[in-house]
């Protein structure tokens, strides 16, 4: 059995809350009578990590989040329940946690690496590699107080990779640093990952956490509500997140009890079917009767639909009929690349509705999101909408994505009581599948229509050698 490395068992912690301070003195002289507020961050979480996985916490801000990694890290103490942790763990908290601010990056870099377990030599070894990493140049050598919160997450995160540890916390750390440093980031999470690592990963990014996390639990008021792959926890959040207050609470329910109807095997083993699904070949019987054989062509498959298609509580509008049709309006869900589509929804509206947008989006099988259209612009929204409207919403698109199987979301949002936000939106609304190529060169997930050629020297011995070049695909 793979070793529990992070155990937490009814796991609770309370802060209190003083109106005036002069009510801790009161407190501490009368103990028999309470002058605080109680808040409870975390109540009876249950939770254990094995070693090398990479697990995701999701939630909205104030769900406990943060008070659970400093419970995990040492820095915060539980009010009840016991706490195991197996290794070496280095921690992103809170922005500059753990570096004195009246030191330079030097001497932070020595501190902080002394306090994680590493000897003065061994750090001196190792001193280099976390200047380059960090790439702060001269600042090294400056007190950290005259940083940049970017400058200040390069070098905390080299400090805390660096001492290869056991387990790697990271609390939005990452959000900070500028693309060109998160991408240095997130390759170096995928070397411990590969080491046999165990990664804590707090994000509001839900393509991060899917792109990153093996698993994912959704925190909510102190409570962890589900255990679960990181796309199933994710739409559920989502859909958590969105809701109107008067059905959070049902809500919340729902989804705590959904961990009993769908195991995070089952769900795995799910996504593993559908993104190896053989493809349907253009001859089956969905197909027009006069596809030649050898002939891509687009077509319907009746059972290419989502099975587990999430829809947010409305507002006041309905999505119906999401599907992707061809120029011509022939439905098909077997795409050929590099051709257009156009991906359409109908709206029906039963509330009055002010600065009304709608949106799509294009996922993988994993949640991995590819990209999308929305109404962003203000020029672009419809500023009022009459009840029993109904609106037809189309987005011309290029299949520009290589063979295997995606889906789609569709959202319409707009004003609730001065706030903007859902009025409906469903994830997974729709699926799609672009068909294999014979001659195609694409590799990965996005189609960049790449024309590779090749020059061949015919005769390398000549100081002039006749070349000749060969387009690849013209000359097949």
């Amino acid at each position: 059995m793979t070793e529990i490395v992070i155990s937490l068992q009814n796991v609770s912690k309370c802060f209190k809350r003083y109106a005036r301070p002069v009510d801790r003195l009161k407190e501490l002289l009368l103990p028999g009578k309470a002058q605080c507020q109680e808040f409870w961050a975390l109540r009876n979480l249950n939770l254990e990590i094995p070693q090398g996985q990479t697990l995701g916490i999701v939630g909205r801000n104030g769900s406990g989040k943060s008070t659970l990694l400093q419970i995990i890290v040492g820095t915060l103490t539980p009010t009840s329940g016991t706490v195991h942790v197996n290794g070496r763990v280095a921690a992103l908290l809170e922005l500059g946690s753990g570096f004195n601010p009246e030191f330079t990056g030097r001497q932070n870099v020595f501190f902080n690496g002394q306090l994680m377990g590493l000897s003065y030599q061994e750090i001196a070894e190792k001193f280099d590699e976390i200047a380059a990493f960090a790439d702060i140049g001269d600042f090294i050598d400056h007190p950290v107080k005259t940083y940049s919160s970017g400058m200040f997450v390069r070098l905390a995160f080299a400090v805390a990779t660096s001492v290869e540890p056991d387990i790697l916390i990271v609390d939005e750390a990452l959000s900070v640093g500028d693309e060109a440093f998160q991408r240095k980031c997130y390759s170096r999470i995928q070397s411990i990952r590969a080491r046999g690592g165990t990664i804590l990963f707090v994000s509001h990014s839900a393509s991060a956490v899917i792109d990153i996390c093996d698993a994912a639990i959704l925190m909510d008021r102190g409570e962890k509500l589900l255990f679960h792959h990181p796309k199933f926890v994710l739409d559920k959040y989502h859909k958590l997140m969105y809701a109107p207050e008067d059905k959070a609470m049902t809500l919340r329910e729902e989804i705590r009890e959904l961990q009993n109807v769908v195991s995070y095997d089952s769900f795995k083993q799910h996504i593993s079917v559908v993104e190896n699904k053989t493809v349907v070949d253009v001859t089956c019987e969905t197909a027009p009767e006069n596809v030649i054989e050898t002939e891509i062509r687009e077509f319907l498959d009746p059972e290419l639909v989502p099975s587990n298609t999430i829809s947010y509580v409305p507002r006041g509008a309905k999505i119906t009929n999401p599907h992707i049709t061809m120029p011509d309006g022939t439905v098909v869900n077997n795409l050929v690349g590099r051709k257009e589509y156009i991906y359409t929804y109908s709206v029906a509206f039963t509330k009055a509705a002010e600065q009304v947008r709608f949106g799509m989006l294009i996922k993988t099988v994993s949640g991995l999101e590819l990209g999308g259209a929305s109404f962003t612009a203000s020029s672009q929204e419809i500023y009022h909408v009459e009840p029993e409207t109904i609106v037809i919403v189309k987005f011309h698109f290029k299949c520009l994505l290589t063979p295997g199987v995606y889906f789609l979301n569709a959202g319409v949002a707009g004003l609730v009581d001065g706030h903007f936000t859902f009025l409906s939106r469903h994830i997974d609304a729709a699926m799609f599948r672009v068909q294999p190529e014979v001659n195609s060169y694409s590799t990965g997930i996005v189609d960049l229509m790449i024309k590779p050629s090749l020059t061949i020297n015919s005769d390398l011995t000549e100081k002039h050698p006749e070349e000749v070049e060969i387009v690849l695909g013209e000359h097949l």
